[in-house]
């Protein structure tokens, strides 16, 4: 590891956060990264009472070192008495030093304006809740998130009107896809925070170090493979993943690798303060890159410029977090080849393992810590043993750590409450296809699928959370199983429930069992576009109401021209009289698709950027659904007329 000359002294305390995870009235959990080791009080103030004080001890944290500069805070704090629930409640993590010093001059980015510490609220049910995915930076348009703040701003004093959870539902970081100058700054905070090395193995390359000295680190690093034939199929699956000619139009060249390449990404995208601690040079560049380059550096300024109001969503709001493809790597799991491929070669299996260690960190810690306390201990211990060896990571060290986090099961949570919020690993538990080991996995294999149904198996209602959606566009689906059964699956990310048929079957069964009879909304993202369906069982009179609602994506849309086409496509070719229906396995289920009010007569598909709001009835069914537009406007998705 470099060593940067930097003190702690001349670094903010907090480098970003605290963001909100999952919150009860007995519990608090707090993700936030310090410069330096800190002495924290918890303040709280519920509307109306006289403040709390609470001071942090070691019991009341996971200290976890990232670097020369950067340490980790996983605050886990039992509360000394409840909170109240459908309250405000204002909150500050003081820092003592010579002085006690509050969040509002540590990080006054965080509070809205007239409020001297940001604030929070426990709601008593889960009847008003906000989802998204889907969050690419250098999508030349606005951020939903940020977006959401000016929303919540209007609402400061209406605690009923704030929404139980913020569901981030996929796609929280683009790690196989990243702008030039957003790859600049990474580079300039390692180097800045000092984040630990680590040695690599399968590459022209030896180490980190010699990674970010590459001149193919930019735009070129698929070039950093060996010239042999194993790297032939890696290139082609794994750096040429996201090279989708229909759906994505993007460039994995610029691919994360490394662990510190992984937490300077989650810093950069969920915080403004690293960015005013660098200065980034563009680097030396062909023509025709740095004219990428260029308009990348735009995009990539005006997200910089909206991240306080993103910071400030988070540090507001509790969330809850899943993982999709782009969190790791496109096309993640998607077919049993892809896994042969990807895991068979010992650097791309290395990008994929930092990819999923700061996920556990940064995103999977918040959902369920207690579910992941061995991975913790084992990442915990790594990364403070580093500290100790001069900033590297031991490499036989991290390969064991990766390997027991690629065999460990128990991703998925569910959250209690009114309804029960089950989240969905459809990721790392797949049902693979063992005869034809080119076509798409199942999203979840058997035994994850029963361990599901046995979550909802007499639940009068609940909300499901999974990152594709169960109920998707049909024309698009059938585009994919026929790019499918040309042997291209991964030119068109052909990754839907529908792509497997045992996996299909067992999911549809699940909702046609009869101890199923509750209300089902089911919250996805994924696809670039949203939509909402009403599903229900036919010739059944009493089974289960299901409803598909789908946002996405918080910065990144589906080609306008190009989704115009297949929604008027999929009204003619699928219409509920077409025979082409009978072709697909949903045809037990009745689906009816809702039109935003905002969009032109007929059509059904919702393209732009933003976050997915839902209430809910106390039966659990949806009594308003609509689309938080970054743009400026709400989109409601009302019921479909009932014929006379």
């Amino acid at each position: 590891m470099t060593d940067t000359g930097t003190s702690p002294d001349d670094l903010p305390a907090i480098l970003a956060g605290p963001i909100l995870r999952r919150l009860s009235p007995e519990r608090l959990r707090i993700w936030l990264v310090a410069s330096r080791p800190l002495s924290l009080t918890l303040e709280l103030s519920p509307s109306g009472e006289s403040p709390r004080r609470q001071p942090l001890g070691e019991d009341d944290y996971r200290l976890v070192p990232l670097g020369r500069h950067a340490l980790l805070y996983l605050i886990d704090a039992p509360l000394d008495e409840p909170l109240p629930q459908d309250t405000r409640i204002d909150y500050d993590l003081k820092v003592t030093d010579e002085r006690e010093t509050s969040l509002g001059e540590l990080a006054p980015h965080l509070c809205h304006e007239g409020h001297e510490t940001p604030a929070f609220v426990l709601a008593s049910s889960h009847r008003r809740l906000l989802h998204g995915s889907c969050r690419r930076p250098h999508y030349d348009g606005p951020d939903g998130l940020a977006h959401l703040d000016s929303w919540l701003a209007q609402r400061l004093d209406c605690p009923e009107q704030w929404p139980a959870w913020l569901l981030m539902t996929g796609d929280q970081i683009y790690a196989d896809d990243v702008a030039g100058p957003l790859l600049v700054a990474i580079h300039a905070l390692i180097e800045r925070l000092g984040l630990f090395d680590e040695t690599l193995e399968g590459s022209t390359i030896d180490d980190s170090q010699s990674l970010y000295a590459s001149p193919f680190s930019y735009y070129r690093r698929e070039e950093l493979l060996p010239d042999v034939k194993s790297s032939a199929a890696l290139k082609d699956r794994f750096f040429g993943g996201v090279r989708k000619p229909v759906f994505t139009s993007a460039s994995a060249a610029n691919h994360l690798m490394t662990f510190a390449e992984m937490v300077a990404m989650y810093l950069l995208v969920w915080s403004p303060t690293p960015w005013r601690l660098i200065e980034c040079q563009p680097p030396a560049l062909e023509e025709e890159r740095r004219e990428t380059y260029d308009d990348q550096a735009r995009i990539i300024d005006d997200f910089v410029a909206t991240l306080p109001a993103a910071a400030r969503v988070m540090a507001q709001l509790p969330s809850l977090m899943i993982f999709d493809d782009h969190d790791v790597t496109d096309d993640w799991n998607l077919t049993a080849q892809w896994e042969s491929t990807a895991y068979g070669h010992p650097f791309s299996k290395r990008i994929i393992g930092n990819a999923l260690l700061a996920y556990l960190l940064c995103q999977g810690w918040g959902n369920a810590p207690e579910r992941l306390k061995a991975p913790l201990d084992e990442a915990q211990a790594l990364l403070s043993d580093a500290n100790d060896n001069q900033g590297w990571l031991d490499k036989d060290q991290q390969d064991a750590c990766l390997e027991r986090l690629f065999r460990f099961e128990g991703w998925e949570f569910q959250v209690e409450g009114s309804p029960r919020l089950v989240v969905l690993d459809t990721r790392t538990r797949r049902w693979r296809n063992g005869r034809k080991p080119e076509r798409p996995s199942g999203l979840m294999d058997w035994e994850a699928l029963s361990e599901f149904q046995q979550e909802l198996i007499d639940a009068p209602s609940a909300v499901i959370v999974s990152p594709a959606p169960m109920f998707g566009v049909k024309l698009i689906e059938t585009i994919q199983k026929l790019f499918t059964l040309a042997g291209k699956p991964l030119l068109v990310d052909a990754e839907n429930w529908m792509a497997h048929r045992g996996a299909a079957s067992v999911m549809l069964n699940i909702f046609r069992h009869a101890r199923t009879p509750g209300h089902y909304v089911i919250l996805s993202g994924d696809v670039h576009y949203s939509f909402v369906y009403d599903v229900r069982i036919r010739h059944r009179h009493q089974g289960p109401m299901i409803w598909q609602i789908t946002s996405s994506g918080l910065k990144n849309c589906f080609p306008d021209t190009l989704l115009d086409t297949f929604d008027r496509l999929n009204r003619w070719l699928y219409s509920p009289r077409s025979p082409l229906n009978w072709f697909t396995q949903r045809r037990p289920m009745a689906v009816e698709p809702r039109d935003p009010d905002r969009a032109k007569a007929g059509e059904r598909l919702w393209n732009g950027p933003g976050i997915g709001l839902v209430t809910l009835a106390e039966d659990g069914s949806p009594e308003d659904i609509r689309q938080l537009d970054a743009r400026g406007m709400e989109v409601v998705f009302p019921p479909p007329e009932k014929a006379p």
